[in-house]
């Protein structure tokens, strides 16, 4: 079995403050050793589940937090970012099995993470077909869009709920909640456990219930805290301008859409 892992550092358990997810700020070292804990406790799930090929894709800021020396042999970890549309999932392909999201949040105008946003801090919303959109859900349709279904996302409790309506079928582990600007989290080996448990249950269950119909076409809606964003990403080829802060895409590729989400969120 070959598991694809994509690991953010937002949704880990304790991570609070935008301090606590930067490489550059001292105290974000803790925060990095438990990102690294979740992965390697996904990789163990996953393994006595019978994976043997993981490839894990660093997708937090730089893409340089998860340290590697902890990780199983059976791992090949994807550092920096190479400038591909799949972005979060760079080299996720047919020959994967399933995929897994690690440390995954609320999306952006969500009131359930201290934290939350989609892509970057400078997008107020995004939404897929007028449902606004997390990361969870642009990656989702790029993994749908080369038939490989999300089996199971760790997270914040809002993202969570997010996903058991989207589609119950995938397993999720809340690790923490949001409440205004402060999290209530679970203790870290207890997340590390839940996690570990939870995707050895989940690739042991029948994945095809995690796969995602694509819709046959998209209109994508980027609204910007600036309105010079606006103007500027409209002139994106297949972009309109519709108001002051937001921009429209519209295509029936997937792929296209995120080559569109690449250049201009």
């Amino acid at each position: 079995m070959k598991i694809y892992i994509s690991a953010d550092i937002e949704g880990v358990t304790g991570v609070t403050h935008w301090d606590e997810t930067d490489l550059g700020k001292g105290e974000s070292g803790p925060f990095r050793d438990q990102m690294t804990a979740e992965v390697v406790a996904a990789c163990e799930g996953a393994i006595r589940a019978g994976a043997t090929e993981i490839w894990i894709k660093d997708a937090h800021d730089s893409a340089r937090n998860i340290i590697a020396s902890r990780l199983p042999h059976e791992a090949r970890l994807i550092r920096g970012w190479s400038g591909h549309p799949f972005i979060m999932v760079q080299e996720l392909n047919e020959t994967f099995q399933g995929l897994i999201l690690i440390g995954y949040h609320s999306r952006s105008g969500a009131g359930t993470s201290p934290l939350a946003h989609t892509m970057t801090g400078s997008i107020t919303r995004i939404s897929i077909n007028a449902r606004p959109a997390s990361e969870f859900l642009i990656h989702t349709y790029a993994a749908g869009s080369v038939k490989v279904p999300v089996v199971f996302v760790s997270g914040d409790q809002g993202l969570c709920n997010e996903i058991n309506q989207f589609n119950p079928n995938i397993a999720t582990v809340a690790v923490k909640e949001g409440i205004g600007n402060s999290t209530v989290s679970i203790h870290p080996d207890l997340a590390v456990s839940r996690i570990r448990d939870g995707i050895s249950k989940a690739l042991q269950g029948d994945l095809s219930l995690c796969r995602v119909e694509l819709p046959s076409h998209f209109s994508v809606d980027i609204q910007y805290q600036r309105p010079y964003d606006a103007y500027h990403f409209g002139f994106f080829p297949g972009a309109v301008q519709k108001d002051d802060v937001t921009v429209r895409f519209e295509n029936d590729s997937y792929y296209e859409v995120m080559r569109f989400l690449l250049f201009a969120a």
